[in-house]
């Protein structure tokens, strides 16, 4: 008898779940808008947005201020929740991320090397970097995960990436310090979107939503991947190329969202997780929800170290790590047996 694809078409509250998932987005990143030092009013937010002649104090702050930072932070959080999500499903470990993984720590050692030697890069040019730093760095941790290939459990892959990670960060500090170029590197590895600049999300943002594009169009096969490679390759799946064009779009989001804010770890770690307790296992639903939810925290996350201290900042990359550890080790103890 001919095998039939595992797949169903996708449960019609999927379109709830996604309509909600759109509505909370719009009410955090109106709050993110508007919250800050200096208080807005969601009339001068319309105004900033729907009408290009508007001007004023409060305006120009809206389009040169917090519009692209947060903006910024709606592309970091769809692409670190996304490339987590992908991590998951290809690997079957509920403990991948890109900032557990290695991938963020190559990515961070290689704007350092690129700062030291090539003083005149341009933005492009650090993202060109960070591209090929976040790939070595996967390629390291896999590589020595691999070592003992019977025993590659997902506990294993995190110990080899905070080995590597620790390990690249170690170079990147040191680059750092030998070429005192330290204030440069931090502008990105402290991890905050303050000061993103509309050129910055123009140079970014079409990688990103390319990258979470061509996501969704392989989230079918992505979950098929994830079930049983055995399934996969039965089913008449291309798996070889499946899984490098895969990789090619982790390695594009994490290398993309290190450009623009720095060393995040934990998003895609959490956002994937709880996006599955509402929407399942299904990878075309899991993407397009963890893009939504992954940009909402981010947006949230960076309102909330904005407004623990006022006037000063709190990092993102603290927030995001407070909030991040504690469900770390609750998947650790409790999730990998459950994991699926």
């Amino acid at each position: 008898m001919e095998k039939q694809s595992p797949q169903k078409p996708i449960n019609s509250t999927f379109v709830l779940k996604l309509l909600v998932s759109m509505i909370l987005f719009v009410a955090v990143f109106a709050l993110a808008v508007r919250l800050g030092a200096k208080n807005v009013s969601l009339t001068d937010i319309w105004s900033a947005i729907s009408n290009p002649k508007a001007t004023g104090g409060d305006i120009s702050i809206i389009r040169e201020l917090r519009l692209p930072r947060e903006v910024g932070g709606i592309l970091v959080g769809a692409a670190l929740a996304v490339a987590g999500a992908i991590m998951q499903g290809l690997t079957r470990n509920p403990l991948a991320d890109p900032g557990l993984l290695g991938l963020t720590a190559g990515a961070n050692a290689a704007l350092a090397v690129s700062f030291a030697f090539i003083p005149s890069i341009g933005y492009y040019g650090i993202m060109i970097a960070c591209f090929i730093g976040a790939a070595c760095g996967v390629m390291l941790v896999f590589g020595i995960a691999a070592l003992r290939r019977q025993n590659m459990s997902p506990l294993r892959m995190v110990l080899a990436g905070s080995a590597v990670s620790a390990l690249l960060t170690a170079v990147a500090e040191g680059i750092s310090l030998q070429f005192k170029i330290s204030k440069n590197v931090s502008m990105w590895t402290s991890g905050g979107l303050i000061g993103t600049t509309w050129g910055q999300i123009t140079a970014i943002a079409p990688i990103i939503i390319i990258c979470l594009i061509v996501s969704i169009l392989l989230s079918r096969q992505l979950t098929i991947l994830s079930l049983n490679e055995g399934t996969a390759v039965s089913l008449g799946l291309k798996t070889t190329q499946v899984k490098i064009a895969l990789y090619i779009l982790i390695t594009l989001l994490a290398g993309a969202a290190v450009a623009l804010v720095g060393n995040i770890a934990f998003v895609g770690l959490m956002i994937p997780h709880l996006v599955r307790v509402f929407a399942g296992t299904d990878y075309r639903a899991i993407l397009p929800l963890s893009a939504i939810s992954g940009a909402t925290f981010m947006v949230f996350a960076d309102t909330l170290g904005r407004m623990i201290d006022v006037p000063f900042e709190t990092p993102v990359a603290a927030i995001v790590a407070v909030l991040g550890l504690p469900f770390f080790l609750f998947i650790v103890r409790k999730g990998v047996r459950s994991f699926s």
